[in-house]
């Protein structure tokens, strides 16, 4: 046989081999993303995508520091916020169309303007999103891709939620949660103890995970508050950083706590029965998808994991992923 023709015939074959090991033979419908935000002072933040078999396909890098995604119908919305201010070009907002495939490159990128942009919130077509260089949350349109507004707030906001026709956003650099009505920008600010990180609403009530530093940053300290009639503040003691995750589960509020989740009661004491068994310096992320806990754990080095348990504390199922993961975002076709 031709030499050429042989050659030809091998690299078919070597081909769909390979797209069988990437993609599963049935029609994938649906994606778990893990934001990786990739090694400190490089460029190299970069998503993995988790389908429902179990595979994991991770992207090219996308920018320094991939810091939080959400889906809105079949597009992944990413921000990127360019470290500290170590890449200004990477501090922008990339949008990728989602299929059974996973995304499809190289997707649509809109600069922010080295704005530093943290944590965001969809609402009615509309991405409401936190900036740490310019202590505003910014508005960008998902018809025109243009930012159309920019809110001020405090300092170094980070969390952010929509609750009640009101934004209500985490200024991490002070003691201050913003209350935003969505239609006029009229900001009210509420003390809520130093440094709010993450922001849940429940029954009403906005509950803040709170994590802050010694004089010197050589201590991490944590805490959580909520703000109803009044404002309600506890202090844990001494944490550490990165361990601020909150989320609701079954009527019930639980904060990432010793090495695990922990159920908060109705004066923010944790419980002492903590789901969970990890090392708490390793859990960077927690959130539940599908009724199950998925902890975003590393040790922003060779250690870069999502594992994911039930509320009972049984292992489901773990991933090897990018570097630092971190945010969570799921598709459903």
């Amino acid at each position: 046989m031709n030499k050429i023709l042989l050659l030809l015939i091998s690299i078919f074959i070597i081909t769909s081999c390979d797209n069988q090991s990437l993609y599963p033979k049935e029609k994938n419908i649906s994606w778990v993303f893990v934001a990786n935000e990739g090694d400190m002072g490089s460029s190299n933040g970069s998503i993995s995508m988790i389908d429902e078999f179990g595979n994991v396909i991770e992207t090219e890098s996308l920018g320094e520091v991939v810091q939080s995604i959400e889906v809105y119908g079949n597009k992944l919305i990413v921000l990127i916020n360019g470290g500290q201010n170590e890449f200004p070009e990477d501090s922008k907002i990339k949008i990728f169309n989602i299929t059974h495939e996973g995304l499809s490159m190289p997707g649509i990128e809109v600069s922010t303007n080295n704005s530093s942009p943290r944590e965001m919130i969809i609402v009615d077509g509309m991405v409401y999103f936190t900036n740490w260089n310019t202590s505003d949350v910014k508005v960008f349109n998902l018809t025109t891709y243009i930012i159309d507004a920019s809110i001020p707030v405090g300092v170094d906001p980070e969390g952010i939620i929509f609750d009640n026709n009101k934004l209500w956003v985490a200024n991490s650099g002070e003691n201050t949660v913003s209350e935003i009505d969505i239609n006029t920008f009229i900001e009210t600010k509420h003390n809520v103890g130093p440094g709010p990180q993450k922001l849940i609403a429940h029954n009403n009530d906005i509950y803040v995970s709170r994590t802050y530093y010694s004089d010197d940053w050589t201590t991490a300290y944590h805490g959580s508050s909520k703000i109803s009639s009044e404002i309600l503040i506890n202090d844990y003691g001494v944490g550490v950083a990165c361990g601020g995750s909150i989320l609701t589960y079954e009527d019930n509020i639980y904060r990432s706590f010793n090495g695990g989740l922990a159920r908060m009661d109705a004066n923010l004491n944790l419980d002492e029965n903590i789901i969970g068994n990890y090392n708490q310096s390793d859990i960077y992320h927690i959130e539940e998808i599908n009724n199950n806990i998925w902890f975003a754990i590393t040790d922003y080095n060779s250690l870069n994991e999502v594992h994911v348990i039930d509320f009972e504390g049984n292992s489901i199922g773990h991933y090897n992923v990018g570097q630092t993961p971190g945010d969570f975002a799921v598709w459903k076709k």
